[in-house]
Formats: C-alpha cells, sequence, structure tokens
C-alpha cells in the first residue's frame, strides 16, 4: 500500500491567475499593433502573463532542459531501432555535448540536467548528480510483468516532485520536459491507448529512429499484450505506472504534477512526456492549464493524449528525436511572446469624446437685425 496520497494534487493545484490573465488581454487591447496580428503570440504572451501572475508580463530568462532517464525490457522484444539498454549511450552523449538536444541547448545559452531513474548500466558510470534519484536498473518487460513494484514507483514519482521542487527553488522559470529512453515510446503508448480507450493500433508510432514494418508489428503486439496488463489498474495511477509505465515515466508524472503546484510553466516534448501529462491529468484536472505542447512528432500516441488534454502543439518539424530537442525549438518562440507582449508601446491616448448633448456653444456671429 503506497503512502503517497495523488488525490493532494488536485487540492494543491490552482490553474493560471485568471484575473491577471484578463489584465493581460485588457494590455494587449492597448497596444500599437492590431489585436490578432500576431497570431498566437499573443495568447502566448497572455498565457505565460497569467502563469507568472504579472502584467507586464516578464521574461524568460531562466529557462531549463530536464531530461529523465530510462531503459524498459519492452525492448527486448525488437520494438525499438536500438539496442535494449543502450539508453547509457544516448545519455553519454547528452553529458558530452554531442546530441542534438545539446547542440540546440548549447546555441540557446540553456542549461540541461539528466536525471538517470532506471538505465541498464552501473550506477558509477555518470556522475553523483545524474544517478542519485536511480530506482533501480531498468524497468520490467511490461506485456508480461509489471514495470516496478509499487515502492519503487512511488520512489520514482517522489523522485520527480523532488526534482521539481529543486528547479522551483533554484529559480527555474520554465522547464523544457523530455526523455532519454530506449522503449519508453512503447509504455508510453501503452498508458495513452489505456487512458484513452483506444486499441493498440490507433496509439502506435514508429519511434525516433522509424522502425521498419515487421518491428512495427511487434510494437503494437506488445502495446496490446500490456494494454490487457494495464485496463484493471486504471482506478489507480499510481499503480497505472507501476504495471505499464517505468521509473523514468513515473519521475516525470511526479515532475509535473509538482511543478504545476509550484506554479513553473512546462514545455512537453514528445510522445513520453505527453503520456507522463496525460497521466498527471487523471490525478488533477486543472494541472494541464500549466503546460505548453512543444512539437508535433508525429507520433500518433502523442497526437490522442494532447487532442485529450486540448493542447495544441506550437510547432510542427516532424523533430521525432526526443530528448526534448522539439520542445527546445519551441522556447524562442514562448519567449518571442513574452518579449512582444512585455515591450510593444501602447497606442497613444485618444482624445476624450464629448457626451452626447454637451456638445459646445457656437460662437455667436451674425448680428441682431
Amino acid at each position: 500500500m503506497s503512502s503517497l496520497n495523488l488525490d493532494d494534487f488536485t487540492d494543491l493545484i490552482e490553474r493560471p491567475d485568471g484575473g491577471v490573465r484578463r489584465d493581460a488581454e485588457a494590455r494587449r487591447e492597448r497596444l500599437i499593433v492590431p489585436p490578432g496580428s500576431l497570431g498566437r503570440l499573443d495568447d502566448l504572451g497572455e498565457w505565460l502573463s497569467a502563469a507568472q501572475g504579472a502584467v507586464p508580463v516578464r521574461p524568460v530568462e531562466r529557462p531549463r532542459v530536464v531530461l529523465f532517464a530510462g531503459d524498459h525490457g519492452i525492448a527486448g522484444l525488437g520494438v525499438s531501432a536500438r539496442p535494449a539498454g543502450s539508453a547509457g549511450e544516448l545519455v553519454r552523449a547528452v553529458l558530452e555535448g554531442g546530441s542534438p538536444v545539446s547542440v540546440l541547448a548549447r546555441r540557446l545559452g540553456v542549461p540541461v540536467r539528466v536525471v538517470d531513474m532506471a538505465l541498464d548500466c552501473v550506477p558509477d558510470a555518470f556522475p553523483k548528480d545524474v544517478v542519485r534519484y536511480r530506482v533501480r536498473r531498468g524497468s520490467g518487460r511490461i506485456d508480461i510483468e509489471d514495470a516496478l513494484t509499487l515502492e519503487e514507483a512511488e520512489a520514482a514519482f517522489r523522485a520527480g516532485i523532488a526534482v521539481a521542487d529543486e528547479e522551483a527553488d533554484s529559480g527555474t522559470d520554465l522547464a523544457v520536459l523530455g526523455d532519454v529512453s530506449v522503449g519508453g515510446t512503447t509504455a508510453a503508448a501503452v498508458l495513452v491507448a489505456a487512458l484513452c480507450g483506444t486499441d493498440a493500433s490507433v496509439v502506435t508510432g514508429r519511434g525516433g529512429r522509424p522502425i521498419d514494418d515487421l518491428a512495427w508489428m511487434r510494437k503494437c503486439a506488445a502495446i496490446r499484450d500490456a494494454l490487457r496488463r494495464a485496463r484493471p489498474v486504471l482506478g489507480d495511477q499510481l499503480q497505472l505506472l507501476a504495471t505499464v509505465g517505468g521509473a523514468d515515466l513515473a519521475a516525470m508524472t511526479g515532475f509535473l504534477l509538482q511543478c504545476a503546484v509550484r506554479k513553473l510553466p512546462v514545455i512537453l516534448d514528445g510522445v513520453v512526456a505527453a503520456a507522463c501529462a496525460l497521466v498527471g491529468q487523471r490525478i488533477a484536472f486543472r494541472a494541464p492549464d500549466w503546460w505548453l505542447a512543444g512539437h508535433d512528432s508525429g507520433e500518433p500516441g502523442q497526437a490522442k493524449a494532447l487532442d485529450r488534454m486540448a493542447l495544441e502543439p506550437l510547432l510542427k518539424q516532424g523533430v521525432k528525436v526526443g530528448e526534448g530537442a522539439g520542445a527546445l525549438l519551441a522556447l524562442p518562440l514562448v519567449q518571442a511572446a513574452a518579449a512582444l507582449a512585455a515591450e510593444l508601446p501602447e497606442k497613444p491616448a485618444s482624445e476624450p469624446e464629448q457626451p452626447d448633448g454637451d456638445q459646445p456653444e457656437q460662437q455667436q456671429t451674425a448680428t441682431d437685425d
């Protein structure tokens, strides 16, 4: 029996300040650029203003990429183009600056944090600040066994909460959330299918390195089998994460919810982040108001999850690499929206109109007859 009461999040999470958003909308009406001419940037600026509780909106100056890492036992069935247990190689590339997200982060001046939750390697393979929250070595093969014990799921969930608190306390003003995993998209698809009540084929994508048709059929079968195991535990979100999720997915769910508690906005990356957000919505229905969908990765499971949460992707570039790269591409758009909302000047005050019936008297020019 878990000691973690997920119902507390429903009480702890508030929506972004509606009054502040109305003030931001009113200010937008006064800017020299006509309303609507900036398209979605107007909405982004007003959303960020409500999240910050400030008008005008403050610039996003301390963003951070947070990546949760793990290997998934289901990858052993050949559902991924990468070998099972090789997520550690991806993490090393991120840490050494040779991955897409590292290149983008370096260019944008954004720090990247990697949190190992269940990599299939020895803990001393990476620095202590990377491995200190690790729950186990790899997650279970979800088509035939649980990904985690309930105790491990709770530990991972609490780790995500702790990471969110650390980021909020350190001054991070926007988080870019992604994963570094092998087999993670399969577990994510199971969560989406279970929570949306759809079949495996509807949510089965081809992953970051697109798989061939045979691998896709293996992946679809694995999701179908895991889905049978997921349905009986749909009423218990922590048990669901333990059964068909994984340590990285449980941590990401805890991270997302605690970010909403701490009023820290988050940009979601691909299908794994979207699946965790969907679990988070089940736990606390107001939580998605604090999240943005960074991009459309083309994964059907991501599209299904975002549609359920009414989140519209900011970009559509077909980025499938994962690791937060697609979401990081959306960061300059959010920063641009904040800058425009805060720095565009207001229209000059117009001359006050004379009230009806109060017209000034015309100067008498005619002479008396």
